[in-house]
C-alpha cells in the first residue's frame, strides 16, 4: 500500500519552499506542472497541489522517530512549530502551518531517558 497525503495550496513555488524547509533533504519529484511530491517514507508521500479554492483546509500528520531532532532541524531551516502538546499516552505532537494555513502535524514519543 502507498499513501499520498494531498495538501491544496494557492502558490506552488511558495509551497515547495516551505515544505522543503520543513521536511529537509527528502526525495521529491514533479509529476506535472501543478504538483510536487515528497517521499517521506518508503510507501508514504506528501504532495502539494495547486487548488486555490481548497488551500488551507488540509490536516496531515506524520510520525517521526526523534521529534526533538526533527523540530530542531526544521527550526534551523526557518520553520517553527505553531504549537506542541503531549498526550496521556506519551505521544507528542508539533503543529506546523504552511503559508496557506494547512496543518502539518509531526508526532513522536516522549524521550524515555
Amino acid at each position: 500500500m502507498e499513501v499520498f497525503a494531498g495538501v491544496p495550496v494557492s502558490d506552488l513555488a511558495r509551497a515547495i519552499d516551505w515544505f522543503e524547509r520543513l521536511l529537509g533533504d527528502v526525495e521529491s519529484f514533479d509529476p506535472n506542472d501543478v504538483e510536487r511530491v515528497w517521499t517521506v517514507t518508503d510507501h508514504g508521500h506528501i504532495y502539494a497541489v495547486v487548488a486555490p479554492a481548497d488551500a488551507g483546509h488540509a490536516h496531515v500528520t506524520v510520525f517521526v522517530d526523534d521529534l526533538d531532532a526533527f523540530m530542531s532541524a526544521a527550526s534551523a531551516r526557518g520553520v517553527a512549530a505553531e504549537s506542541t502538546e503531549t498526550y496521556d499516552n506519551g505521544v507528542r505532537k508539533a503543529v506546523f502551518r504552511d503559508p496557506d494555513g494547512n496543518e502539518v502535524g509531526v508526532g513522536g514519543m516522549v524521550d524515555q531517558d
